[in-house]
């Protein structure tokens, strides 16, 4: 008779051919089952036997059975059954059958105890037997956890903390010191002395620290566990006890240490990779050979992802604490505990252990420190890390913690680390000296990923730059200006650097528009642009700014030393442009117009030509400067309106003929002599000269230059047309976004624009895309293209680099077709004045082309930049 029962899922107590009960149609009926389901439920609990998997299983139904009749309660105005479970406590049995049960069992009473949170007529949360004995069910229960029900588990913690955070005054029956179980003293009615010895631990307030137990994993679970402690620490501002426990527990010290952990599980090799099937057209059209890994991850790895958005979510949290946290002393306790057990203890460690000839750490390093501080905008934590890793004058000294409400334990673990005195520091080695050495590094992919982050820190963070990274010095107010005349001249010679590389005029109107508009967001949304516009205007910051703003408050004008060793790094790097990688390139133009886009930067001297070096012609007829002023004169009155004027002898004053005078002064145009040449100009200069060599050497140069121009138009043409054919279509189903990896870890040209094609502007993100997405056919890897001669010729024919001081050869054009030869002759061309990429032998006519235009498009950059810097930022002298 058992069998039978057991066979057909009865209680024991029921016949085989007895009819189910007809469902209840009134709330009496609803409350008679319920009450019949919850006495069978009492009654088989009795009589369980320990591990019988058929009375767990009998013990789940009668669960789901109650659980199903408040549900469908829910949709009735009457809630009786909700009534007797509030009256009855039926959570107290509940909580007890759920301790002890199996994970089926667990995860019916999580369901349970979840509609019970969710019903608005009873209080339940706010019921201190209620309180009691949920967390009694959920410490047994976490202990036991498996993933057939751990994302129910941590939603039931995050319904928790999101009532709480809702309803305040439900904190108190969940925040206490419990003797034991069942109840205790309030924290609040606790000495001080109590508190110090010890009384603060897990059961004052184990919610905090269920939710602590799962906010550093990946997916959904971390994001409730993370989401929900957001919510108890911003209600610490509701109630002073919960902000001194927070203050006096392990939160700081178990969120960096987590922090760590998961900073831990990054890889400490990384190799920047494409992807070999379809890897980005620019690269294509380069010398591009992919790298093997040597034992490094790769960000395209499923597991490397994973790990980054982790580590990437938990700081995102971090954050969150600290804006939604109204407490400065919490605050700042979470901010001591970043420095010391993560900043000074993890990160320092692996930026100082790195190395670009180990396969990969320093490229591993310098990516995580950028995507931290791309990740992360608040000021507070940003000054922290900078201050910290750029050594600056004013970091505070962490290890003094001044609270005095501050746990034991973690002011003597505080102190253990800070006593560790021959661990270095970033007054030995910074950030800054990691990133001078990486620059001269021979390996180029080292060289690419310490530009990224030094064009993150000049673009969000550019305060922090100053005196550390970059030598700077003040710029008085009584400085020379550039004046309307040189800024002209300077763009007439941009311009015409344009045209020497492109050879026959190529209309670069559109072009140029597109730049001024990059351009112009750009400078509009820098940080310094607003304080700088801001100061002009008279309108002064208030008080309570964070230390990060405070920076970026006492900012002052400035330019570069003449004798800047980064600065002296960027030139190396634009003096062996052609035989750099592409994307080297990309991203040192990139830094360039990221350092001369700060509004308190003066570029003039290594950008600009320097005012005091200003040369005019002189004039030799003293009466053609009154010709011309009584020219301006007839200007301004024809502007007036009334050429009548004229006649009158005192039409204009002395003083207005001196304004005159002044304003005609300021529009000459100086001499620009290489002599006095900015070094960024003069590396340009030096650039377009080689063109010219390599025209020499290469007849065919111009009509390559212009097959390859209508390559990349073909292929922006095949882009706009899937794209449209992708717009017209239905939208395919949503995806979860992650929340935490941000697009500049494989995307590191975002800033700005590098337009590789005559009408459309294309970003620099376009180029390294590092999926596929709608990039379409690259002309050089489809067969079917109408510019595959062009790529086998160009991708066949190499060109040496000589040694600075070497003459180039002028050899005949290349023959119709290179078949049978053997091997390639390289074309012996002029080298760039560095020694730095000398390695490089030789490189290819593509590669060569594609460079080549990546330099017309950052002078026609420069030169946007250079026009709306003077529109913005009023930095060119009119008179």
């Amino acid at each position: 008779m058992d069998f039978w029962n057991r066979l057909i899922g009865g209680s024991g107590s029921s016949s085989s051919t007895q009819k189910a009960p007809p469902p209840p149609t009134t709330p009496e009926q609803r409350l008679a089952k319920f009450k019949r389901v919850w006495q069978q439920l009492l009654g088989s609990w009795r009589n369980t036997r320990d591990n019988d998997p058929h009375s767990q299983e009998t013990l789940r139904g009668y669960i789901k059975r109650l659980t199903d009749l408040l549900i469908e309660e829910e949709k009735r105005s009457t809630r009786l059954c909700m009534n007797f479970c509030y009256e009855q406590q039926v959570f107290i049995a509940l909580s007890k059958i759920g301790q002890s049960g199996s994970p089926a069992v667990i995860r019916e009473c999580i369901v349970a105890f979840s509609t019970l949170i969710d019903n608005e007529d009873e209080d339940f949360l706010g019921h201190e037997s209620f309180a009691h004995s949920l967390i009694a069910f959920l410490k047994a229960t976490s202990q036991r956890s498996v993933p057939s029900f751990e994302g129910e588990f941590v939603e039931l913690l995050f319904s928790i903390a999101s009532k709480i955070r809702s309803s305040p005054g439900i904190l108190r029956v969940w925040f206490t010191n419990s003797a034991g179980e069942g109840g205790g003293k309030h924290y609040e009615s606790l000495e001080p002395r109590e508190r110090f010895a010890g009384m603060t631990n897990k059961e004052d307030f184990p919610l905090f620290y269920l939710l602590i137990d799962y906010v550093h994993q990946e997916g959904k679970v971390g994001d409730f566990a993370r989401t929900g402690l957001l919510y108890i620490v911003e209600a610490a501002s509701s109630s002073g006890a919960l902000e001194r426990w927070i203050v006096e527990s392990d939160l700081a010290t178990l969120m960096a240490s987590g922090l760590g952990a998961l900073y831990s599980q990054l890889s400490r090799k990384l190799a920047i990779t494409y992807s070999t099937e379809e890897p980005p057209t620019i690269l294509v059209l380069s010398d591009f050979v992919p790298q093997p890994a040597s034992g490094a991850e790769t960000p395209n790895s499923p597991e490397f992802k994973t790990h980054l958005d982790t580590f990437l979510s938990y700081l995102t949290f971090w954050q969150d604490v600290l804006e939604h946290c109204r407490s400065a002393e919490v605050k700042q306790t979470l901010l001591d505990h970043f420095q010391v057990l993560f900043l000074q203890q993890l990160l320092y460690p692996s930026l100082l252990e790195s190395s670009d000839a180990d396969g990969g750490s320093s490229v591993a390093v310098l990516t995580y420190v950028r995507v931290v501080l791309d990740t992360l905008d608040y000021p507070d934590i940003i000054h922290l890390i900078l201050s910290y890793l750029m050594n600056m004058p004013e970091n505070p000294e962490s290890m003094q913690v001044q609270s005095r409400t501050k746990r034991r334990q973690s002011l003597d673990m505080l102190s253990r680390a800070a006593d560790v005195m021959d661990s270095p520091t970033p007054a030995i080695y910074s950030l800054a000296d990691l990133i001078m050495t990486s620059l001269a590094s021979k390996s180029q992919q080292t060289v690419a990923t310490t530009l990224r982050l030094v064009s993150t820190i000049l673009r969000k963070h550019y305060p922090y730059s100053m005196h550390t990274l970059l030598k700077t010095i003040p710029v008085s107010g009584s400085s020379p200006t550039r004046t309307i005349g040189a800024h002209n001249a300077e763009m007439e010679m941009l311009f015409q650097m344009v045209a020497d590389l492109t050879g026959e005029g190529r209309d670069s109107a559109q072009t140029y528009g597109d730049h001024l508009k990059d351009c112009q967001g750009l400078l509009e949304s820098h940080p310094c642009t607003t304080k700088f516009l801001g100061l002009r205007g008279n309108i002064v910051g208030g008080s309570g700014i964070s230390s990060g703003e405070d920076r970026l408050a006492r900012m002052h004008m400035h330019t570069l030393s003449p004798h800047d060793p980064f600065l002296r790094h960027l030139v190396d790097l634009l003096a062996a442009f052609f035989s750099n990688t592409v994307e080297t390139n990309l991203v040192l133009t990139c830094v360039i117009v990221d350092l001369a886009a700060p509004a308190y930067m003066r570029p003039e001297g290594w950008l600009y030509y320097d005012p005091a070096h200003y040369e005019f012609p002189e004039d030799d007829d003293s009466d053609n400067e009154d010709d011309e002023l009584d020219t301006m004169e007839e200007e301004l009155a024809a502007i007036l309106g009334d050429t009548t004027l004229l006649s009158t002898e005192d039409l204009f004053a002395e003083k207005d003929r001196r304004r005159l005078r002044e304003i005609k002064l300021a529009r000459r145009h100086p001499r620009l002599r290489r002599r006095h040449a900015p070094p960024i100009i003069e590396a340009l200069q030096d650039l377009v000269a080689q063109i010219a060599a390599y025209r020499r050497d290469i007849p065919d140069l111009d009509d390559k230059l212009m097959e390859r121009r209508r390559a990349f138009e073909f292929t922006d043409e095949i882009n706009d047309a899937l794209a449209s054919t992708q717009t017209s279509q239905p939208p395919p189903l949503p995806k979860q976004p992650s929340p935490s990896f941000p697009m500049p870890m494989l995307d590191p040209f975002s800033a700005r624009n590098l337009i590789l094609g005559p009408d459309v502007a294309r970003g620099r993100t376009q180029f390294l895309s590092p999926t596929p997405s709608s990039r379409g056919v690259s002309p050089a890897i489809d067969p079917n293209s109408p510019f595959e001669s062009h790529i086998a010729d160009t991708t066949t024919r190499r060109i040496k680099v000589l040694m600075p001081g070497q003459k180039g050869l002028h050899l005949p054009p290349p023959p119709e077709s290179e078949e049978g030869n053997g091997e390639d002759t390289p074309e012996v061309l002029h080298s760039p004045p560095s020694t730095r990429n000398q390695q490089q032998g030789d490189f290819t006519l593509s590669h060569l082309l594609t460079n080549i235009m990546i330099l017309q498009e950052f002078i026609l950059e420069l030169a946007a930049l250079t026009q709306v810097r003077a529109a913005l930022f009023a930095d060119v002298k009119f008179a």
